[in-house]
């Protein structure tokens, strides 16, 4: 049995035991996330205590049996909720690396649970005891509120600053006709560097281990790998040596991760479960879209008013463009937009469209389109000229999330597939503004972009693409 480099146990060893042992393999960027998320919740929870004692302490202050020591100027009970909300975080993976760490539904749910188990120890601690009612909601609620605020403004800092950070070494495994495509698509992506590959009928053999040792690679990015007795050897192998496995799943193996694993009449099985309340995750998206939709109108009108002004002045023509989108399920409707081009743009496309840069010519995309005036490639830069659309929006036309509506050109052009992503209300952003934006050069992985956001919406994914959004509208990356 040949070995590992510089190891001297065998590869049929425990499968989950580690090659060496290491506390952490984080890197000192991830260490400043993990600080500064510990941090921002400290503050947050610290912020939501003193809020309630001010609003309380007159009518209404803490009970004195409860006060058994004070600390920086906050009383021991609150520091004994603290200790208990961070350690169920670092549980429930909060302070990870992943994307776990902005499951900002996730940390709402912690934090209530923490407050509604105080009730439960408070009674049995002294039954006559009767915590002040409006400082525990208050306390309660300001938690949540701030927890959740102070980790959405880490999110967008942090998204940026890892933008910045050396290159990660992948190693990609995957049948020979994709290998090609994916070493492009992420030699576009600055922050990637593919030191190594093997196919994917080699996942699972020793010599690709140690090619994958030898490499140094941090992460492994894994495409189409063949079925095992042990599906998961890969997984543990890397696991072992603290290296990250990446899967590109196909469709049926998305449904799969939303199963639970249960015995089913002697037979593993995974069983996918449906919500308690159907449809009520739903019904709040749209009742967010309505009211993020109203109080974004209000508050950006001096802008919207000042973009209007600014777009008369300089171009002959209207302030606005309006244009045939295809939604909710083919259902053709009119977005509006800020006008960035000259007024017979749609007659000189027609001129441009050989030298259009999606390869697939799906969608027309052109990085220095002769057709976009002065200010309207500002507009397109910092995605002003979207906001029109939170119009569309109060209609009941588009979501703030979801797939981006495509005008009746491109949706001819559709492969049959395609039109997956019209099973669901379009947005004003979604994964594919986030993921690339304009640098996506292939409408394929636009579309599965989509099919990915639908197999994995929820309330929690609308409210990371919208940080996100936010973020790469402020810095501009990939508009034009």
């Amino acid at each position: 049995m040949a070995k590992l480099p510089g190891e001297t146990r065998k590869l049929q060893s425990d499968i989950r035991a580690p090659y060496q042992f290491r506390l952490f393999h984080l890197a000192s960027w991830q260490w400043y996330q993990v600080l500064a998320l510990l941090l921002s919740d400290v503050l947050a929870l610290a912020g939501a205590w003193q809020v309630a004692r001010y609003l309380n302490h007159f009518y209404s202050p803490l009970p004195p049996q409860l006060v058994w020591w004070v600390w920086l100027g906050m009383p021991s009970l609150f520091w004994i909720f603290a200790a208990i909300t961070l350690i169920f975080f670092a549980y429930g993976r909060l302070y990870s690396t992943s994307n776990q760490s902005h499951n900002y539904v996730r940390t709402a749910q912690l934090v209530s649970v923490v407050y509604l188990l105080s009730l439960v120890i408070c009674y049995f601690y002294d039954p006559k005891l009767d915590p002040p009612r409006s400082l525990f909601f208050t306390a309660w609620i300001g938690s949540v509120v701030m927890v959740m605020g102070f980790r959405l403004f880490i999110t967008l800092i942090f998204g940026q600053f890892v933008q910045k950070q050396p290159q990660v070494s992948v190693f990609l495994i995957a049948p020979a006709g994709r290998l090609k495509k994916l070493a492009q698509i992420l030699k576009h992506r600055s922050r990637y560097q593919v030191i190594g590959a093997a196919l994917a009928s080699t996942a699972n053999t020793s010599a690709t281990l140690q090619a994958i040792l030898r490499s140094g690679a941090a992460e492994v990015l894994a495409a189409d790998i063949p079925q095992t007795e042990l599906a998961s050897t890969l997984y543990w192998n890397l696991r072992r040596a603290g290296i990250a496995l990446r899967l590109l799943p196909s469709s049926r193996e998305i449904l799969y991760r939303r199963g639970v694993p249960e015995i089913f009449a002697g037979l593993p099985t995974l069983r996918v479960e449906t919500p308690l309340l159907i449809g009520w995750d739903y019904r709040l998206k749209r009742w967010l879209d309505i009211i993020g939709a109203f109080f974004g109108v209000i508050f950006l009108s001096p802008l919207l008013i000042a973009v209007a002004i600014a777009i008369k002045l300089s171009s002959p023509g209207p302030v606005f463009f309006c244009q045939e989108r295809i939604g909710l399920y083919g259902k053709v409707f009119q977005m509006w937009k800020f006008r960035t081009m000259v007024v017979n743009a749609a007659e000189l496309q027609a001129f441009l469209e050989a030298q259009n840069q999606i390869q697939d010519g799906v969608m027309f995309k052109l990085r220095n389109d002769p057709r976009i005036t002065p200010i309207g490639r500002f507009l397109r830069r910092t995605s002003i000229d979207e906001l029109p659309q939170l119009f569309n929006v109060l209609l009941g036309q588009m979501s703030l999330v979801g797939p981006r509506p495509l005008p009746v050109r491109d949706v001819e052009r559709f492969e049959q597939w395609h039109h997956i992503r019209h099973r669901v209300l379009p947005g004003v952003t979604g994964l594919w503004q986030i993921s690339g934006r304009s640098d996506i050069e292939d409408f394929n992985d636009a579309a599965r972009l989509d099919l990915y956001y639908i197999d994995n919406w929820s309330l929690n994914l609308d409210l990371d693409i919208l940080v996100e959004t936010i973020r790469v509208v402020l810095f501009g990356k990939g508009a034009y």
